[in-house]
């Protein structure tokens, strides 16, 4: 089966730090750049990283450049977001796809509160 599954998400206060993780299966992973993506309540998905198929070029939304740092495991067909310095406004369901996309997956919630 051709699918994406996040993991990694959480409660933690402002400051804190969290690693989001995408396990892919059914499609050539290697081959593929992956993105995450988030989706705060009652605002469109945004892009906030990208990283490419050999894991060297990425890119960053100009929010979390700094904080965040997207890598990736083409031996384990995963893709990580390491998330530091959080603040309340980078609370969002995180999700990962690749480029082109798949049907979207259920995505890993992470919340920032004190």
């Amino acid at each position: 089966q051709v699918q994406v599954v996040e993991s990694g998400g959480g409660l933690v206060q402002p400051g804190g730090s969290l690693r989001l993780s995408c396990a892919a299966s059914g499609f050539a992973f290697s081959r593929y750049g992956m993105n995450w993506y988030r989706q705060a309540p009652g605002k469109e998905r945004e892009l906030v990283a990208t990283i490419g198929s050999f894991g060297i070029s990425t890119n960053y939304a100009a929010s979390v450049k700094g904080r965040f740092t997207i890598s990736r495991d083409n031996a384990k067909n995963t893709v990580y977001l390491q998330m530091n310095s959080l603040k309340p406004e980078d609370t969002a369901v995180y999700y990962c796809n690749r480029s082109p996309p798949l049907d979207w997956g259920q995505g890993t919630q992470v919340t920032v509160s004190s």
